[in-house]
């Protein structure tokens, strides 16, 4: 190789090893030695390469050279990347009708015709389950506080069934502003309450195989500003005889939908006290939250 314009890099992330780097580095780290021009973008660019140079539109040779890197010695980013193309070649992903996947709907209900029906369904179902809790907490009221609450329980109630239990969440075949999945089905984890983002970067399709759509449901729904802590108490101090819209739209949006809502991976669920308060009908304290970006 000429000496000029020639340049080591970490085969890992292609980082430009100097002198004064090259005493820092680890024991047994790959370096590669690149020409002028050449350019070298690191071992997940590689490794991603490989599998698309070797893969000739047949799924059979994606799968034989995915399985056979997989048996190699790689670093978990550079595995998990090559599970989901064997995960993505090998499930029925883009079948959506039960005939044209019966695996996927055993143990469901035979009223359910499509995939995205049963994901539909699903997403109400913990709608509905938020909205008993809210409801049972009734029980714990007397006289005109108890009747007020449930006056206007009921009237948050109307939203969510004219919304109908928002479960496009889990539909990818929702508009784009109206799921958490890619049109694919595919979901991510949006990190912890007091997080930005997943920094497991944790991903799946439920609508992928049967043992995704059991596992998707260990993923929580999980309330920023917490139900039972904080939202159902401030109903209970604030509600008056007198029905408030305002004041439903409010605590409607806090307990059903996305302006308080983020899907996360049970790891990422965390059980300790938020410690986030609000004040009706619009202000709220707290960390503000981000849009979360999908697949």
């Amino acid at each position: 190789l000429s000496r000029k314009g020639c340049r080591v890099c970490l085969f890992e992330d292609g980082t430009e090893v100097d002198a004064d780097y090259f005493s820092c580095l680890e024991d047994n780290c790959k370096l590669i030695i690149l020409e002028q021009g050449q350019k070298w973008d690191g071992e997940f660019r590689y490794y991603l390469n490989k599998i698309l140079h070797e893969y000739d539109n047949s799924n059979d040779e994606l799968i034989t050279t995915a399985n056979r890197m997989l048996s190699e010695e790689i670093r978990p980013r550079k595995r998990k990347l090559l599970q989901y193309f064997v995960e993505d070649s090998t499930e029925n992903i883009t079948a959506e009708n039960r005939e044209d996947d019966q695996k996927w709907f055993e143990g469901l209900n035979s009223r359910f015709k499509t995939k995205s029906d049963y994901m539909r369904f699903s997403c109400g179902r913990r709608m509905r389950n938020y909205l008993t809790e809210v409801k049972n907490h009734a029980d714990k009221l007397e006289g005109d506080m108890k009747k007020n609450y449930c006056v206007f329980v009921k009237e948050i109630e109307r939203h969510l069934q004219q919304n109908k239990f928002n479960g496009c969440y889990f539909d990818r075949r929702a508009k784009d502003n109206n799921r958490l999945c890619t049109p694919n089905g595919w979901f991510t984890c949006q990190g912890a309450f007091d997080e930005d983002r997943c920094s497991f970067i944790h991903s799946i399709n439920p609508y992928g195989s049967r043992e995704n759509r059991i596992v998707f449901s260990t993923w929580n729904l999980d309330h920023g500003i917490e139900k039972k802590r904080t939202i159902i108490p401030t109903i209970v101090d604030t509600v008056k005889p007198k029905i408030d819209d305002r004041m439903v739209e409010h605590f409607y949006s806090l307990l059903f939908t996305l302006a308080n809502l983020k899907l996360v991976h049970i790891v990422c669920h965390k059980k300790t006290e938020h410690k986030l308060s609000c004040d009706p009908p619009k202000t709220c304290t707290g960390k503000k939250r981000k849009k979360n970006n999908l697949l």
